[in-house]
């Protein structure tokens, strides 16, 4: 597409926009009086305005109601993680059945790996992505050194990392395929971020998976930065199992409740372990406290403990929303709204003689989502500020990347424009 960088011609971009109105539902912080320019939904999504809406709700039966709330409010507590089971699985590609709601995104994960993390003296390395996000940093370690002791191997040959080529940034999948077979039969599990928070590259999810399954691996995947954001069909790309944080393109609130995905092939698996609760508990003789666990058939079976309602209603509000629009649409205007966006700065690049700025992003619209980010050569930390001072909320990393992340439900063509502006204005006064 032939784009121009004038206000003109974004406003005429987003007056075509079918997705523009909802840029209405949500709240906008503000600076020097005027709304924010937000590219940081990949790390916390805007608050929909329905959000409260939904939470009021739910103070009000519990002020009116009390305990009969769990029956009889107008969205029973008791199977109120049931209302996401439809909406979800449209939006990760899964069956009702294979998806559920429950604590966090590390803790989920944790959960997933007790079933699916199942090391033998043999077979018990794992292979994640270079630089993945800390947390799963922490949780594949500390996974890896609580199995160690009890199953006889060694710590430190556990954790194979696929590694980016010298000067380059992002990982290349050839790569990721070759490690795949080179660890071979002594490989357990592939976990990995399906999209790299750091770079914003996408992964093959459904080739790598694959991989994994030839070699007698489980293969899971940590969809924080990939819910909400791309494509998915989980089941039939055959993942076993993947998680994901709500918060961040799902709008659901800091730190709120996660999404889980565990395929149905597993569902009548006895052999796997699992970690058990009351709300796993088959829902039909729930109350009747008895002393075996008996799992809910499907991804519910997973589930552990009484349902956070509070957390659970924000995130409600928004899978609603994704529900009325669709997948297909938003990604569509995602892949045509970032692409503006790097237009821009490709603008900005010319126009201003050693700005030394580099997207490190793919270039490739099939290894990129929501997100770019800009390697700052020679900028320093100054620019970040400068456009944080003047209405962009922008995410910095170090050691010299910037984060941006235009959301297709609530970022516009004019918001790209407008940046542009103040981006040019910033370096120009450096």
């Amino acid at each position: 597409m032939s784009f121009k960088n004038t206000r003109e011609y974004a406003q005429e971009l987003d007056n075509q926009d079918e997705l523009k109105n909802y840029r209405n539902e949500f709240c906008f912080p503000k600076i020097n009086g005027k709304n924010v320019i937000y590219f940081t939904g990949n790390s916390l999504g805007l608050q929909p305005k329905k959000a409260k809406e939904y939470v009021d709700e739910v103070m009000n039966d519990w002020a009116n109601l009390a305990v009969e709330g769990h029956f009889y409010a107008n969205k029973p507590w008791w199977d109120y993680h049931e209302r996401f089971c439809q909406p979800l699985s449209e939006i990760v590609g899964a069956k009702p059945t294979e998806v559920g709601v429950m604590n966090t995104l590390t803790v989920n994960l944790h959960l997933l790996m007790v079933s699916f993390y199942k090391p033998t003296p043999t077979k018990f390395k794992i292979i994640c992505e270079e630089k993945a996000f800390p947390s799963d940093q922490y949780l594949i370690k500390s996974q890896v050194q609580y199995n160690a002791h009890k199953v006889g191997f060694n710590p430190e040959d556990a954790i194979v990392e696929i590694k980016r080529r010298e000067g380059e940034h992002n990982i290349r999948l050839e790569d990721v395929l070759a490690k795949i077979e080179e660890v071979g039969n002594e490989l357990a599990l592939v976990l990995i971020g399906g999209v790299n928070y750091y770079t914003g590259q996408v992964f093959d999810i459904k080739t790598i998976t694959q991989a994994g399954h030839e070699q007698g691996a489980y293969v899971g995947w940590d969809l924080a930065h990939a819910t909400g954001n791309i494509a998915l069909e989980l089941n039939a790309w055959g993942v076993d199992f993947a998680a994901w944080c709500s918060y961040k393109y799902m709008n659901s609130g800091p730190g709120n409740v996660s999404g889980y995905f565990v395929h149905e092939m597993h569902h009548n698996n006895k052999e796997l372990d699992r970690f058990a609760g009351w709300y796993g508990h088959n829902k039909e003789r729930r109350f009747l406290m008895e002393p075996n666990f008996d799992p809910v058939q499907g991804a519910n079976g997973w589930q552990i403990s009484n349902l956070p309602i509070l957390s659970m209603a924000p995130y409600l509000a928004s899978v609603e929303m994704f529900a009325e629009v669709g997948m297909k649409k938003l990604i569509k205007k995602r892949t045509q709204i970032t692409s503006y966006l790097e237009f821009i700065l490709n603008e900005i690049d010319e126009q201003i003689p050693d700005t030394q700025f580099e997207i490190i992003t793919p270039k490739d619209e099939k290894e990129r989502a929501s997100q770019l980010s800009v390697y700052l050569h020679g900028q320093g930390k100054s620019i970040f500020h400068y456009l944080m001072e003047n209405g962009v909320i922008v995410d910095w990393r170090e050691p010299n990347v910037i984060r941006l992340a235009p959301v297709p439900l609530y970022s516009s063509f004019e918001d790209m424009y407008n940046f542009g502006q103040i981006l040019k204005a910033g370096i120009q006064k450096k």
